[in-house]
């Protein structure tokens, strides 16, 4: 059965809030720098999966998340096909805070590729800066490594 998830990038109008994952033990993103999200519960859509993955991480409330694309991940886990869906999100109130999965840090856009993270991120974050249309995509890793992408932009 394939797992459904989100991935947000929160944005203050300079910097991205990226998670440090160096907190959980056994995490498939352990030392990587991404966005925050998680699975989708039962019934709920991705837009309220991303709201409240958003405040359980970080502590934000977070208005209006843009949807700005849908990711396949084949088998980036065991045997499991992931879809994630990647939302950016402007519009935000409250204070970071701590969280468990790791350690959260303002990145200034500039700064963002100068983290460690998957080589696949680096290519969406960089179609969420420069406000590419939105996009369906695909980033096959084997042992964590890249080793294919496509992508498809709607207009």
């Amino acid at each position: 059965m394939p797992k459904l998830a989100t991935i947000c990038y929160v944005d203050n109008g300079k910097e991205l809030l990226l998670l440090h994952r160096n907190k959980k033990p056994n995490d498939v993103h352990q030392g990587k720098w991404i966005g925050v999200g998680g699975k989708m519960e039962q019934g709920e859509t991705p837009e309220e999966c991303a709201i409240r993955e958003i405040k359980e991480e970080t502590g934000l409330d977070v208005v209006n998340p843009r949807l700005r694309g849908i990711i396949t991940f084949p088998e980036f886990t065991p045997d499991q096909d992931w879809y994630t869906y990647v939302f950016h999100a402007k519009e935000f109130s409250g204070q970071v805070k701590d969280c468990d999965e790791g350690t959260l840090e303002w990145v200034a856009y500039d700064q963002v590729e100068l983290k460690p993270t998957w080589q696949g991120d680096m290519v969406f974050v960089n179609w969420i800066l420069e406000d590419a249309p939105f996009f369906s995509a695909k980033f096959t890793y084997i042992d964590k490594h890249l080793i294919d992408q496509s992508v498809v932009f709607y207009p």
